[in-house]
């Protein structure tokens, strides 16, 4: 069953009725200058984008770029080029969403779908966040065993007090937990920046590695590591999360405002992708210089990478700067997957819960099941642990990525910022291919359990 509104071009700060704001206790609590200057405005907006961006440079995304730049060098860089191109256009719309309609993609899925419909994908969600979780949870808790030798179930438990860290920040105000959650994506890429340093790569090797060749859909191995990495990029909770974190910013109701808005959201989304890209191309480009030319064509595990960089970059220092890039991966991950837990609760469900305790329940969601994993089964159980999660993302990312180009390509729900017939058809078209390779990723993930 929808909900009839009018267009927002009709009735400037459109809102549903009796709506509640989303993320209250964060939403246009940030001051936007209305005083001309191109730079003040930016850093204004700058923020959000890097809470999604963490997202993308996940532990969960390590596994798929250390085998790739493993096995097939560079080749696969152009793979993880193309997949950032989609990540930047999806968050574009969800931010455009929540910009315009004030509100979350959830919320939006509660206004328009019915009771029935919205409790399902409710479901849904919850069960991808925490599958998405349990890859940040075990990253964190492998860089925790890593770098100070902490048993990997004691460190499970200790990324429980990621919830601690957002309570602590959103009572001082939004802009604290930005500034640190960009702290930790500044220390990644520093880290990885050093890293390339020592592993000096082949540059010229890698610029033609951004260009597509036709050996990724001819070789069977290459296609399905490059699946893995498309497939993996796009995480549902980052639709949810962005089209709620913009809102932070308090803009006038007015089409100018809002049109202001996108502008500069959409800006500072795209620089954090970026970013992102960096992160992700520099894992690939640093296990290809390091273990696709001397023998180790067979690493993709995380802990394997680590003990192997000292020794074949002649230095220590490579392997505990890889480690410290992992906790900060994994903490920022869990930081903001805490988060859209949040959000999507609240905008599913309409409920109203304690801060501490919302949070509380989302971690648990993820934490339990990573520590009953690794209680009963160690190492071994939390790396297959890691591979359902990716499985579970697969099935639910359609769930995300559909209504959200729905929505923007509507003009009833976004007036005169609907997404215009070029736009629309490169987003369906996008949503197809990633649902497409998700399947087919899915498909041969449970061919290769059979087996």
């Amino acid at each position: 069953m929808s909900v009839t509104v009018q267009p927002a071009e009709e009735l400037p700060g459109w809102r549903y009725p009796r709506a509640h704001p989303s993320l209250p206790e964060s939403n246009a609590t940030i001051l936007v200058p209305h005083a001309p200057g191109w730079w003040r405005k930016a850093l204004a907006f700058a923020g959000p984008g890097y809470l999604v961006a963490v997202g993308y440079m996940d532990p969960g995304n390590w596994a798929t770029d250390l085998a790739g730049g493993a096995r097939f060098g560079y080749a696969l860089l152009s793979v993880v080029l193309v997949s950032n191109l989609m990540a930047i256009l999806l968050q574009a719309l969800a931010l455009r969403l929540g910009i315009v309609t004030g509100r979350d993609l959830a919320q939006a899925c509660r206004d328009h779908y019915s009771r029935r419909v919205s409790f399902a994908l409710w479901v849904l969600c919850e069960i991808a966040i925490a599958a998405c979780d349990l890859a940040e949870v075990i990253g964190s808790a492998i860089a925790l065993n890593l770098l100070f030798g902490i048993p990997l179930l004691l460190g499970v438990c200790l990324t429980a007090l990621d919830v601690l860290l957002i309570l602590a920040f959103q009572h001082r105000g939004f802009r604290y937990l930005e500034a640190f959650i960009v702290a930790l994506v500044i220390t990644i890429g520093a880290c990885f920046a050093l890293e390339l340093m020592l592993a000096r790569p082949d540059f010229g090797a890698v610029a033609r590695g951004l260009v597509p060749t036709a050996r990724i859909v001819t070789d069977p191995g290459m296609l399905y590591i490059a699946i893995g990495i498309l497939g993996a990029t796009v995480m549902p909770h980052n639709l949810y999360l962005h089209s709620s974190i913009v809102q932070t910013r308090r803009i006038g109701s007015d089409l100018a405002s809002k049109r202001e808005a996108i502008h500069f959201a959409t800006f500072d989304s795209t620089v954090a992708l970026f970013f992102a890209f960096f992160i992700n191309a520099a894992i690939l480009i640093l296990s290809a210089a390091t273990f696709h030319w001397t023998g180790h064509q067979g690493v993709a595990d995380i802990g394997d990478a680590h003990s192997l960089l000292a020794p074949l970059l002649g230095t220590t220092f490579a392997s505990g700067l890889f480690a410290v890039a992992l906790l900060a991966s994994g903490q920022n991950s869990t930081i903001t997957g805490t988060l859209a837990g949040q959000i999507v609760m609240e905008g599913f469900l309409d409920i109203r819960l304690p801060p501490w305790l919302r949070r509380l329940i989302t971690r648990l969601i993820a934490i339990v099941p990573a520590v009953i994993v690794t209680a009963l089964y160690g190492e071994k159980g939390t790396g297959s642990l890691l591979i359902l999660s990716q499985v579970i993302l697969s099935l639910q990312l359609s769930f995300a990525v559909v209504p959200l180009v729905q929505f923007t390509g509507d003009r009833a729900k976004m007036g005169r910022f609907v997404t215009g017939p070029l736009l629309k058809g490169l987003a369906w078209l996008t949503a197809a291919a990633i649902i497409g390779l998700n399947g087919w990723l899915l498909l041969g993930t449970l061919r290769a359990w059979r087996a």
